[in-house]
């Protein structure tokens, strides 16, 4: 009896309109239809785009509602830094969509001319720069007044992934490591605190090493880089210092005593904002802290009035949205095959995140105050357009992920979907006339 085998092959997996493989005419598992989704080479990008378009919207809303009694008592329309926050958020809008849309080798071909130019602006401020709160951070070039150290943020993070990513089956190697990585890194930190702006110089220096992570360096490198920066922070501290204002500062937040009417007064304001605020908050507009209480409301400590008017559930949104720039973040690294966008995604995250949660602990007294304004919330504009190209660049490495571009193209756009709907629904009316 002679044996027959089956020569039948089994189906190939085809990628669907989200990117996953699925047989042909198998049903999808419906125990977790989450997991599918989530595991989805489009995931990282649509949790880029909606986080980054909730908290502008949220910011936006919250400027206006921080800002307007200052606005009034400085004789202004009480819509004055929303209409500029607004416009600034329209100039950032397009720009954010251009970067969302370039390919990864523009990125690599811009990033040393970016850096070079943010290191020839930033030598400028100590010379040309306006001072601002004791900081000499901006640039005024005839009616454009903006901070050099926050586009050198977004160049520094490219060009440090464009380096690392080059070299890195070397980077076991010190020499290797260190130049130019670090050069440039310790370039654009000194820089920066030559204008005595320590706030921003901490935020680099947490991009720096999310970028060294990622990028596999020795353990000691991370370590030694780590140590060095404490020294540089201490000596920032203790000996670049024309008072003791500071350090007053820094030990009253630790400290058993605090005077609320000198360092303390706007640690302590921030702090009753968030109490008032309680659950659910006193109400949108209805802030008692903004009546010239409690300083940079609509700024640094705009968390501060978000608790206090929207409440605990306020406060926790802007955290979970935060979280889900980190994660959306995450994925890019862990899923890109390029170290290019790995290492400058790591740096765009330990910027905009980690300058977040700093932010955040200031504000309910874990951290001094120094000065480092919430991205995407605080009023600014320098801050608020760089940081939106930053996210551009890294949905745009989302859109590079393996297959996210099928799965993309493969989706019916926002515009062909409502088109799809009314012409639906027109033709039912039609068919229920007699």
């Amino acid at each position: 009896m002679a044996v027959t085998t089956s020569t039948r092959r089994p189906a190939e997996r085809r990628p669907d309109r989200s990117g996953r493989a699925t047989r042909p005419g198998r049903q999808e598992r419906t125990e977790r239809p989450w997991l599918g989704q989530w595991n989805s080479t489009v995931t990282s990008y649509y949790l880029l785009v909606g986080a980054t378009g909730l908290l502008l919207v949220v910011g936006l809303v919250m400027v206006l509602s921080s800002s307007t009694i200052e606005s009034i008592a400085a004789g202004q329309s009480p819509y004055a830094a929303f209409l500029n926050q607004g416009r600034y958020a329209l100039m950032g809008l397009p720009l954010m969509l251009v970067a969302a849309r370039l390919p990864l080798r523009w990125y690599k071909r811009l990033a040393w001319p970016a850096l070079l130019v943010s290191l020839g602006l930033l030598a400028a401020v100590p010379f040309l720069g306006k001072v601002v709160n004791g900081n000499r951070n901006w640039l005024v070039l005839g009616p454009v007044q903006f901070q050099p150290s926050e586009l050198a943020k977004l160049a520094l993070a490219v060009w440090l992934g464009a380096v690392l990513g080059r070299k890195q089956h070397l980077l076991g190697r010190w020499g290797q490591a260190l130049l130019p990585a670090a050069l440039g890194l310790a370039a654009v930190a000194g820089l920066v605190l030559a204008g005595h702006d320590l706030g921003t110089a901490l935020v680099i220096a947490m991009l720096g090493l999310g970028a060294y992570w990622v990028s596999g360096a020795p353990a000691a490198l991370l370590a030694f880089g780590g140590t060095a920066a404490a020294l540089l922070v201490g000596w920032a501290f203790i000996v670049n210092q024309d008072s003791s204002d500071r350090i007053e500062r820094i030990l009253a937040t630790y400290g058993s005593t605090c005077d609320k009417a000198s360092e303390c007064y706007q640690s302590i304001h921030g702090l009753y904002g968030l109490g008032t605020g309680g659950l659910f908050g006193v109400g949108l507009g209805a802030s008692r802290e903004k009546w010239n209480y409690l300083p940079e409301a609509h700024n640094d400590f705009i968390y501060a009035v978000i608790g206090e008017e929207l409440g605990l559930l306020g406060t926790l949104l802007v955290l979970a949205l935060f979280a889900v720039l980190g994660v959306a973040m995450a994925r890019v690294v862990r899923r890109h095959p390029d170290p290019f966008v790995k290492i400058t995604t790591a740096a765009v995250a330990c910027w905009i995140v980690g300058q977040a949660f700093v932010n955040i602990g200031v504000v309910i007294g874990v951290l001094p105050v120094i000065g480092v304004p919430l991205p995407l919330v605080s009023a600014g504009g320098s801050a608020l357009v760089t940081t939106m190209v930053a996210l551009g660049v890294v949905i745009s490495f989302a859109r590079s992920e393996p297959g996210a571009a099928e799965a993309l193209a493969a989706r019916p756009s926002v515009v062909r979907r409502s088109v799809g709907v009314l012409s639906r629904r027109r033709g039912h009316r039609r068919e229920r006339r007699p």
